[in-house]
C-alpha cells in the first residue's frame, strides 16, 4: 500500500482552490462585460433623451441595496460599497463618452 505525502495532497487541494479561484473569476470578467453591454445602452439612450449621464438618486440607491446584500452574504459592505462605485464611476464616463461622440 502506497502511502500519499502530504506535501503532494497539501499542493493538490491548493491547486484546487486556485481551480475554483479562477473560475470564479473568469465568471466575474463575464458578468461584468454583459454589464457594460447594457450600461453602454442605457447610455446611448440617455444620450439620445438628453438625460445626464450620472443619476446621484439611483447610485445613492444601488448603493443601499448592495450594501444590504453584502451584509446578508457576510461581504464586508464598506468593500462592496468600493467595488460598486469604482464601476459606477466607469458607467459615467463611457456615458459621458457617449453624449460627447454623439
Amino acid at each position: 500500500m502506497s502511502k500519499i505525502k502530504p506535501e503532494k495532497t497539501a499542493e493538490n487541494r491548493l491547486e484546487q482552490f486556485r481551480s475554483s479561484i479562477d473560475n470564479i473569476d473568469a465568471a466575474l470578467v463575464f458578468m461584468l462585460a454583459e454589464r457594460f453591454k447594457i450600461t453602454q445602452a442605457v447610455g446611448r439612450y440617455k444620450a439620445e433623451t438628453a438625460l445626464p449621464p450620472a443619476d446621484p438618486n439611483r447610485e445613492e440607491e444601488q448603493i443601499a441595496r448592495l450594501r444590504q446584500l453584502a451584509n446578508n452574504a457576510n461581504l464586508d459592505p464598506d468593500f462592496t460599497e468600493k467595488f460598486l462605485r469604482f464601476i459606477i464611476d466607469e458607467v459615467i464616463r463611457h456615458h459621458q463618452k457617449i453624449r460627447d461622440d454623439g
